[in-house]
């Protein structure tokens, strides 16, 4: 367990472990998804991620790793809006688990769409209590 995201957990109990972990992953698979080099992460150039394209790397990466109870998982881990991801950045950027270039800001994560209802998106639901199915590549 990494000692400074205990301390984000000890100090501001709003977000899990895992929830924190888990964006630390997104932002390697959203690095890894747009063919960008993470050893060259130079902030004044295009190997940058933008608030944006994490948080659609977020949505993708959950889907992929828990499915249809991506919803769930982030309730419980305390993660309900957008802005609750940009916030978990900022705090993994102040203890230096994160980097960030100077056109990083929280307003980049600030209500940009529905969260848990792109997490469910990717799925549709039958009235008949069928088990939920895939819809199309995310």
């Amino acid at each position: 367990m990494d000692p400074r995201i205990l301390e984000l957990c000890r100090t501001d109990p709003r977000f899990t472990y895992e929830a924190y972990e888990f964006v630390c992953d997104a932002v390697n698979f959203t690095v890894d998804h747009l063919g960008r080099d993470a050893g060259e992460a130079d902030p004044t150039d295009d190997n940058h991620v933008s608030g944006g394209e994490l948080l659609r790397g977020v949505c993708d990466l959950a889907v992929q790793q828990f499915g249809y109870m991506a919803p769930v998982v982030f309730k419980q881990w305390g993660v309900n809006t957008t802005d609750d991801v940009g916030e978990m950045v900022f705090q993994l950027i102040s203890v230096k688990r994160l980097s960030k270039s100077e056109r990083d800001d929280p307003a980049d994560f600030r209500a940009l769409f529905d969260l848990h209802a792109e997490l469910a998106a990717g799925f549709a639901f039958g009235a008949s209590g069928d088990v939920p199915v895939k819809r199309g590549a995310r």
